[in-house]
């Protein structure tokens, strides 16, 4: 039988509780299973090259999650080290591939991670990823540098971490679909001789909690702590001297621009060569707008989910205004990953989750604790101390591009270093995932040149004095 998600902190089950025992057979396993023949058909060609994670049997205290038992690594202690970034545990990680480069295999050595982080609230959290020491040497002067990634949406069940996607990057088993579609990105930065530590963000992953989808403090706070966390770790060729940068798409990016701009107050024994945020999602209040409906629309839940568990205070709303479908979707969500949410939830809109029929937008205008909510996660009003290239698509409509330009004008104007790049495309489909996927894709060996040449010690030069010509 599956274990609940989390026993260490039960909610009242009136309302939408992510932590609430659940069944060992998911409602949402009929619909998986008859989509199954769908998704191998798109997902065979990468099978074969990847091959699917074979589920080990589950022992008796074992969390197991949609099918998928997650390894008794993921489950923090009760008892946390005192300084941020500290190493909590660590183990050999094996990486799905090694891909073969001039000097040698790419993309290197791996190693499993839990360290020491501060959550929203200001509490002390477990938070796992992965450090990989590459094989290819770093050909730039001086040390060789670190690039903390930031993973872009994932899902919410712990069988999604970005770090078990190294070892398992197709997880498909009939009630869970996980790819571990950041494994391009790093794998590309390791081949510049750069090595690369991973976080798996807070509650993703590490068993004791729900992940805190978007929540800005949490992803930067996870981000900076996952590069002290690779300097303190034995064997690791980077030191306080290496040259760091920041790297992150989506999600990823909202968390990369979290850390630069929190950087100087929360880790100010870091310093930062630069960072890349691609699509940051800077203001939730327009990006809820733009998930709403759209393939991607079980994002909504997690990032509910998310502030209901950071902000108890939250659920008297929740059930003041979640219908019976509403809530049934917040704790079906809760253990999904990116592809599960759109086989169940693609364009799904919020109005059926609500007592009145009013959306999740329309919830937030009138209900002025939800609004604070949104409004304490904007990211913006500090200011980076090292440079950052943001990166949006002009026709991106799942995190709206005219919010992220917004981002890189509310830097500008407190004089930070900032290269902004408008990602020209043709509208490639409303709310299809495809206007937000492809400046990803077309764009990221300009990201990874970008950031190389900072941490070759090369200027940025900021752009600023284009914005008001620039998309």
């Amino acid at each position: 039988m599956e274990r609940p998600h989390n026993t260490r902190t039960p909610r009242p089950t009136s309302g939408p509780n992510p932590h609430a025992d659940r069944p060992s057979a998911s409602p949402r396993r009929g619909a998986l299973a008859r989509n199954r023949g769908r998704v191998l058909a798109t997902a065979l060609a990468v099978l074969a090259a990847l091959g699917v994670q074979a589920v080990p049997a589950a022992g008796s205290d074992a969390v197991v999650s949609r099918g998928v038992t997650i390894p008794a690594f993921y489950t923090p202690p009760t008892s946390l080290p005192a300084a941020n970034g500290a190493l909590i545990r660590s183990e050999p990680l094996p990486l799905a591939l090694s891909l073969p480069g001039l000097d040698g295999p790419l993309p290197g050595t791996a190693t499993r991670l839990m360290y020491r982080s501060t959550d929203s609230n200001g509490r002390p959290v477990a938070v796992t990823g992965a450090y990989i020491e590459p094989t290819a040497d770093w050909k730039g002067d001086g040390p060789r540098p670190l690039v903390a990634v930031a993973p872009g949406t994932m899902g919410q069940g712990d069988q999604c971490a970005a770090s078990m996607g190294l070892q398992h990057p197709i997880t498909l088993n009939g009630q869970t679909v996980s790819v571990g579609y950041e494994d391009l990105a790093i794998y590309r930065l390791l081949s510049s001789g750069a090595a690369v530590v991973v976080t798996d963000y807070v509650g993703l992953g590490a068993t004791d909690r729900l992940h805190t989808y978007v929540n800005r403090l949490d992803g930067g706070h996870a981000l900076l702590d996952a590069v002290r966390a690779a300097r303190g770790l034995t064997g690791a060729s980077v030191t306080s001297a290496s040259p760091v940068g920041l790297f992150g798409y989506s999600q990823g990016g909202g968390a990369s621009a979290s850390a630069a701009e929190l950087q100087p107050t929360y880790a100010p024994d870091i310093t930062l060569a630069g960072t890349y945020a691609g699509a940051p999602p800077a203001n939730l209040t327009e990006v809820i707008k733009g998930i709403d409906g759209s393939a991607l629309a079980g994002a909504l839940g997690w990032s509910l989910n998310g502030f209901l568990q950071s902000d108890p205070d939250l659920q008297a709303v929740a059930d003041a205004n979640l219908n019976t479908a509403g809530k049934a979707a917040l704790t079906d969500l809760s253990t999904m990953c990116v592809g599960d949410a759109i086989l169940g939830y693609a364009f799904k809109n919020s109005t059926s989750w609500t007592k009145s029929g009013e959306s999740v937008s329309q919830l937030v205008a009138r209900t002025p604790a939800l609004q604070a909510t949104l409004d304490d996660q904007r990211i913006g009003n500090l200011k980076p101390a090292s440079p950052v290239r943001l990166v949006t698509g002009v026709q991106d409509d799942i995190v709206p591009h005219a919010q992220a330009r917004q981002l890189a004008v509310d830097w500008c104007r407190k004089g930070a270093d900032i290269t902004y790049d408008a990602i020209i495309l043709p509208n490639l489909g409303d709310k299809l995932l495809t206007n937000h996927m492809a400046p990803l894709l077309t764009d990221q060996g300009d990201a990874i040149s970008w950031l190389t040449d900072r941490l070759e010690g090369r200027p940025a030069g900021s752009n600023c004095w284009t914005m008001p010509l620039q998309p």
